[in-house]
């Protein structure tokens, strides 16, 4: 596939669950910046792909690709992951290859790379041409990178065996109890791309081996931050480019911008202008904000300095050449200093917030305290003496993102300072008070 593909895939499915299927085909091309045609076949696509996945889903021809990811409501989310890196698969020639590389390794005995060679031409479909020993070298490269087989200790010839240990060497109720830890992990923990390919792979083992019907849907979740999941396809590249110091450029779409994609032209007659801006910085540091689900890249840019962008605006993402260790650093030093006063990633005036919180009446436990406790980062806390109430202080880097937080508190909770914002919290309540007026 295009390498841009999965870039509009990953659009396609965050706008797709944002608007519920609101827009006409028109609007959601004209949203990702793609024609039409472009459109449809993204959609076939993707259904191809859900129906290879789900081989029990309804069989309309008409049914509305929105309804097919929520088929399955407690799995919408993982499946739209899982839907992304089946998407971004190989060629149909080199799938067709690994499947016989790896049902040849089935037998348990290692192999060479030209006896592999040889299993795979006797047993390649005549429409598909023949793979010569360099392309198996290759293949077998891949799938050594990428953890299926593992190469066995010796002289050359290389013999190479699969690595199926894991399943091999526990018992079913070792697998089961893994199965379950790599379900809740996923659910509940940041990253979790490779904790849902990990559950997928155990749930698909144990379905063909377990003679009990036992069921493996113990724990039901559901995590309604989508971006979470699909934003993770760009994250262990960025976090890669990080480890080695290496630049990166890519077009970024603000979250401002009315188009989120733009596709990429090779044919100079069809070139046009996109609404994406290029950019070339050397990431540093990527941070998660559990309040929105979203992924954050701060870096270095030449002549901007300190810069932060939403990952979820990143698409054709490129690694480029590597800087100095010393250079980093630098750059390292001055994200922290000015990130040091910053609830999450702002890096505003510091300014002194002061809040009230009321304990609750009548709870078995001061549940309040407790949060402010767990989540209140450096705050301090002051107990008033006599009263139903604490105070908590914090000096942070502007007033912008610690505001969810303190609104996710309701009554429970009254901004003292600064003035703007506790009357900026007024106004918020006054607003929501007013939805909901008589009509």
């Amino acid at each position: 596939m295009a390498k841009e593909s999965f870039d509009k895939e990953i659009q396609f499915l965050r706008m797709l669950v944002l608007t519920s299927g609101a827009y006409n085909r028109q609007q959601f091309a004209d949203r990702l910046g793609i024609s039409i045609h472009t459109f449809d076949k993204t959609i076939k696509k993707l259904k191809e792909i859900v129906n290879a996945v789900y081989q029990q889903l309804p069989e309309e021809q008409g049914k509305e690709f929105a309804e097919t990811v929520r088929y399955s409501y407690f799995d919408s989310a993982d499946p739209m992951l899982l839907f992304l890196f089946r998407a971004k698969s190989l060629k149909e020639t080199e799938s067709k290859r690994i499947s016989l590389l790896l049902e040849t390794l089935q037998s348990g005995s290692a192999m060479t790379a030209m006896e592999l060679m040889d299993a795979c031409c006797g047993n390649m479909s005549a429409e598909l041409a023949p793979p010569d020993e360099k392309t198996v070298r290759s293949d077998l490269k891949y799938l050594e990178e990428v953890g299926v087989i593992r190469k066995e200790p010796g002289p050359r010839p290389y013999r190479y065996r699969l690595a199926n240990e894991l399943v091999q060497e526990l018992t079913e109720e070792e697998l089961l109890d893994l199965y379950d830890f790599a379900d809740v992990m996923a659910n509940t923990h940041v990253p979790s791309v490779q904790g849902y390919m990990l559950r997928d792979s155990l749930k698909k083992h144990l379905q063909r081996t377990q003679k009990d019907n036992v069921t493996l849907d113990a724990f039901l979740y559901k995590y309604h931050f989508y971006s979470r999941l699909l934003d993770e396809a760009h994250l262990f590249r960025l976090l890669a480019a990080i480890r080695e110091r290496r630049k990166v450029k890519f077009l970024y779409f603000s979250p401002k911008k009315e188009t989120s994609y733009a596709s990429r032209n090779t044919n100079p007659l069809f070139e046009r202008d996109t609404t994406g801006k290029e950019e070339v910085a050397i990431p540093i540091k990527v941070v998660y904000d559990h309040q929105y689900g979203r992924w954050y890249l701060l870096g270095f840019r030449s002549g901007k300095g300190i810069v932060k962008y939403r990952m979820e605006g990143m698409t054709q993402i490129e690694e480029g050449e590597a800087v100095p260790q010393e250079q980093f650093e630098q750059h390292l030093a001055q994200l922290e200093a000015r990130t040091a006063q910053s609830w999450l990633i702002d890096t505003g005036r510091t300014v002194m917030v002061r809040v009230r919180f009321f304990h609750p009446v009548g709870a078995p436990h001061n549940f309040i305290k407790e949060r402010v406790l767990l989540q209140g980062q450096w705050g301090r806390i002051t107990e008033e003496a006599g009263a139903d109430s604490f105070l908590y202080e914090i000096e942070v880097n502007g007033t912008f993102e610690i505001r969810p937080w303190l609104r996710s508190f309701g009554s429970s909770c009254e901004v003292l300072e600064p003035l703007h914002l506790r009357n900026e919290m007024i106004d918020e309540w006054k607003e929501i008070a007013g939805y909901y007026e008589s009509v």
